[in-house]
């Protein structure tokens, strides 16, 4: 008798374990456009979903591990791009959606490969939602540290500006 509970058990032991296991080796998480400023004390990592689920970015360091002076979530769409800016909070800026990080969740199908691949073949949208991370802080950033949660796993993504 306890051989028929111990195999159903098992095999669901085994089947999340390769869930956990495809997903960290394969996180959903997907870096695109690297920009910044002159000064690279503003950068813009554009990230998109190539999972099936949304993803929520929990938290942004930079360099060393420093918490940025200011993040923020751009929401635009891939015929208008980003906006590279000191200044979030400027007119011109408006038209990009800057939102705090923990408000908007990275819908699936907006890996920025697919993007690209649209607008190489002119088949991009206004309904094409993109995501750019855009990091303010008070020296150079040199690299871009993201946390975040899919399907209730924690995963850290490093982004190297050069």
């Amino acid at each position: 008798m306890k051989s028929k509970i111990w195999i159903p058990v098992l095999f669901l032991a085994i089947i999340i374990g390769g869930v956990y296991l495809f997903l960290k080796f394969n996180p959903p998480l997907e870096v695109g456009t690297l920009a910044s400023t002159e000064d690279k004390k503003s950068v813009v990592v554009g990230a998109g979903n190539k999972g099936f689920r949304d993803i929520k970015i929990l938290d942004v360091k930079v360099n060393n591990g420093d918490k940025p002076m200011k993040t923020r979530l751009q929401v635009s769409n891939a015929l208008q791009g980003f906006i590279i800016t000191n200044d979030d909070t400027e007119e011109k800026a408006s038209k990009f959606g800057f939102t705090d990080i923990g408000k908007v969740a990275i819908k699936t199908g907006t890996s920025p490969s697919s993007n690209f691949e649209k607008l190489d073949n002119g088949t991009a949208t206004k309904n094409d939602e993109i995501y750019g991370i855009s990091v303010f802080h008070n020296e150079e950033v040199n690299k871009v540290y993201i946390k975040y949660n899919y399907l209730g796993i924690s995963f850290n993504e490093t982004v190297i500006l050069n």
